[in-house]
């Protein structure tokens, strides 16, 4: 398995920016399609975007689209999410996921490799 450490989340006013970053070690991603999730209290896990192993496929949940991009650096070994236009709605903790696995779509029971997480607050 490919570890990950997420970071670059933190505190925003609505309507501003954050970047987050998903360093990986142990393999390289290169070959590993990748995905952002997120999660707020009370509910459940939610994929936001994911990126193919060849970066010519990426998909975003409706409600982050326009606003989001998903990018991948495979040198750096690392993946990103720009987040703009960010609303309260988008508060949560945001975990990067990574997997072998060649599909069109994916899942979160696809993803094998999961980081720890990292806190994402906009504040109205």
């Amino acid at each position: 398995q490919v570890q990950l450490v997420e970071s670059g989340g933190g505190l925003v006013q609505a309507g501003g920016s954050l970047r987050l970053s998903c360093a990986a070690s142990g393999r390289t991603l290169s070959s590993y399609a990748l995905g952002w999730f997120r999660q707020a209290p009370g509910k459940e896990r939610e994929l936001v975007s994911f990126i193919t192993w060849t970066g010519a496929r990426t998909y975003y949940t409706d409600s982050v689209k326009g606003r989001f991009t998903i990018s991948r650096d495979n040198p750096k070994n690392t993946m990103y999410l720009q987040m703009s236009s960010l609303k309260p709605e988008d508060t949560a903790v945001y975990y990067c996921a990574a997997t072998a696995k060649i599909y069109s779509n994916y899942h979160a029971s696809d993803f094998d490799s999961w980081g720890q997480g990292t806190q994402v607050t906009v504040s109205s």
